[in-house]
């Protein structure tokens, strides 16, 4: 976290919670979404604007983390910001290296991958020490390679399942919303 996210937390302590404005698809893009594009319908239908600037996508990443309840939020300054997930709180990218595998989250961040699921639709999802993600869809090839190298040894998962078995909501604003 930056430190002056840490600094504006002190400062600032009881702000408010937002949900329903962030989102992450499962390319790995983030969206915004206002007021208007959240009362069209919930995501992913409606995704709203992704967000292209550079700097804003890295201080995003940068203050990416989950609370203890399994939900995720960008922590803007002194305001936690839920996102809403489309698949996973983690878009693996895959790259075949020679013998190895390298796999990053959509962040940037390296991760070590272990069991891996196919879920009804056909979608690789990765669990790694650092939790779940879905396989970019422009790295099934290296992904598949590793699958056929005998790298992984994806197992058959309903995508409903996939959250409750590791610890992450989708929707955080759904599920406070029915508390």
């Amino acid at each position: 976290m930056d430190e002056i996210v840490r600094a504006a937390l002190k400062k600032w302590p009881n702000v408010p919670a937002c949900y329903g404005w962030l989102a992450l698809d499962a390319r790995g893009d983030w969206y915004m979404r206002d007021d208007r594009i959240q009362a069209a319908g919930p995501f992913p239908a409606v995704k709203g604007s992704r967000i292209e600037h550079a700097k804003l996508r890295a201080f995003i990443e940068r203050n990416y983390a989950a609370d203890d309840t399994g939900c995720w939020f960008f922590q803007n300054g002194p305001q936690r910001v839920y996102v809403e997930l489309e698949a996973a709180p983690w878009v693996w990218r895959v790259r075949a290296c020679g013998n190895t595998v390298q796999v990053h989250d959509h962040c940037g961040a390296a991760a070590t991958p272990g069991e891996s699921w196919l879920d009804e639709q056909g979608r690789l999802f990765l669990a790694t020490d650092r939790g779940l993600g879905i396989v970019h869809t422009q790295d099934m090839l290296d992904a598949a390679n590793a699958i056929e190298a005998g790298r992984w040894a994806p197992r058959q998962a309903d995508f409903a399942e996939l959250p409750q078995r590791f610890g992450f909501r989708l929707s955080p604003r759904m599920d406070r919303m029915r508390t």
